[in-house]
């Protein structure tokens, strides 16, 4: 049973999605001390942590900062309905995704479930999935990666993009297509998580010789990565 921490300061939504979660399967705990986030983190006792920006004596977005500096656990942003900064915010300091408020509890387990597909990788085979693509060099059942010899540091949603991309070395692949693969939905006009992760990811990629990016975006079209 897969354990979620959920830390948010709001009695009513927290019970209403304990309540839900829990019939899905999950292990619930809930909190509304940011503190209580980073401890879970860095102790390794939750699979996946929900939190919300707007808490009390330390807020949701300086917690996520604290929580990546000692653990890569996936972490799910609950934001105020159109706070673009927040999210923008969050995805840039390594949340794996996040959503709006008020949220819908369905909605809410099928992101969660969806996170925990990539970081878990249910009935991996024990013979490490590997792929190899020019510098980069990804182990899909240890979900590690090396870049030119160098460990890669990765959230779960940006180890996500780059198998997509590293599996497809080249070749285009859509935003629609990362979305649907990644966040198990379409991705739609305005959303931007996916342009955010895939910055984060160039910057740890660094250039190539040409002063160019490794991970190439074609307007309106889609994202290729370099073979080098």
């Amino acid at each position: 049973m897969e354990k979620i921490l959920l830390v948010d300061d709001d009695v009513e939504l927290t019970t209403l999605l304990s309540e839900y979660l829990a019939e899905e399967g999950f292990s619930v705990d809930a909190t509304d001390d940011g503190r209580a986030a980073i401890s879970a983190a860095q102790a390794g006792t939750a699979d996946i942590i929900v939190l919300d920006v707007m808490m009390p004596r330390i807020n949701g977005i300086d917690v996520l900062q604290k929580i990546r500096r000692v653990s890569s656990a996936p972490v799910l942003m609950l934001t105020a309905k159109g706070d673009d900064a927040d999210r923008i915010a969050g995805l840039n300091l390594g949340a794996d995704d996040y959503v709006s408020k008020p949220c819908s509890p369905g909605e809410l387990a099928a992101r969660l479930k969806a996170i925990l597909r990539r970081v878990r990788r249910p009935g991996a085979s024990v013979v490490p999935d590997v792929v190899h693509a020019g510098k980069l060099t990804l182990n899909a059942a240890s979900r590690t990666a090396d870049w030119d010899g160098r460990s890669l540091s990765l959230t779960g949603t940006e180890f996500g993009l780059l198998e997509i991309l590293a599996r497809n070395v080249g070749r285009l692949v859509s935003k629609d297509e990362l979305s649907r693969l990644v966040f198990a939905k379409p991705a739609t006009s305005f959303d931007r998580r996916i342009d955010v992760h895939l910055s984060s990811i160039r910057q740890k990629l660094g250039v190539r010789g040409d002063g160019q990016a490794w991970i190439q975006s074609v307007r309106g079209q889609g994202y290729q990565l370099v073979q080098g």
